[in-house]
């Protein structure tokens, strides 16, 4: 009996065991070298993936979302559109910081000093604490104005969230297109390398997955993008 446990066939499962384990861990150590070499790619294809920027066209108004960064980099990016004749007007949108003033006076100060006539700015004060809200105040200015076709311009790590909401929150049948401006506190290709991105990448990790949830009954009530090919009639 005991010679029949020792013998070479009773062995024979342990040491495929061990077998299977050691190449299993020479199969995972290559597997972590290899993502330690395209980490740098791998992390700038994340970065890279919240931005969406698409081609401006003619619209009916420039509308920047509120909170623009100390250097005022969306409104810059509007006032380029403006004058480049993507619309006659842009909205500046801000949230109040006190009772007498707002982000959007804010805005609007950086487009005069970036030379958009004030005669062409709209500013638009509001409560909303998050783009959810915002969203929601800008399509009821969107609806009472009639406009119908929208460059919303923000930050570039913003536009992928700001579309998925706006898209389902302005009004039916809008026709909206997304315009990154570039911020100087987010690299795409480097965001790890500072504190700054990295809050900035986990923040938007976070408020996109919020909104996916928040918004988990809404459709998309805008327009194909696309379809944007002229200026609208009666300008």
């Amino acid at each position: 009996m005991k010679s029949c446990m020792n013998s070479p066939l009773r062995r024979m499962p342990q040491h495929g065991g061990i077998i299977f384990r050691f190449l299993f861990f020479i199969c995972f150590l290559f597997f972590i070298f290899v993502i330690y070499l395209a980490r740098r790619p791998l992390l700038g294809f994340a970065g890279s993936f919240w931005i969406v920027n698409d081609k401006p066209a003619a619209s009916d108004a420039i509308v920047i979302l509120g909170d623009d960064n100390y250097g005022g980099d969306r409104a810059t990016r509007a006032a380029q559109l403006f004058k480049d004749g993507m619309a006659p007007r842009v909205v500046a949108s801000g949230r109040y910081l006190r009772p007498y003033a707002s982000i959007a006076e804010l805005e609007q100060h950086d487009l005069t000093d970036r030379s958009v006539p004030a005669s062409a700015i709209v500013r638009f004060d509001q409560h909303a604490e998050n783009t959810k809200d915002e969203a929601a105040a800008l399509a009821q200015l969107i609806s009472s104005r009639g406009w119908k076709r929208i460059l919303l311009v923000t930050s570039s790590y913003h536009t992928r969230r700001a579309r998925y909401i706006c898209e389902r929150t302005f009004p039916a049948g809008t026709i909206l297109l997304v315009v990154a401006a570039p911020d100087s506190q987010y690299d795409p290709h480097s965001w790890w390398h500072t504190r700054a991105g990295a809050k900035i990448f986990a923040h938007e990790f976070a408020g996109m997955f919020l909104a996916m949830w928040e918004m988990r009954n809404s459709s998309v009530r805008t327009s194909d993008s696309s379809l944007l090919l002229a200026p609208s009639p009666g300008w």
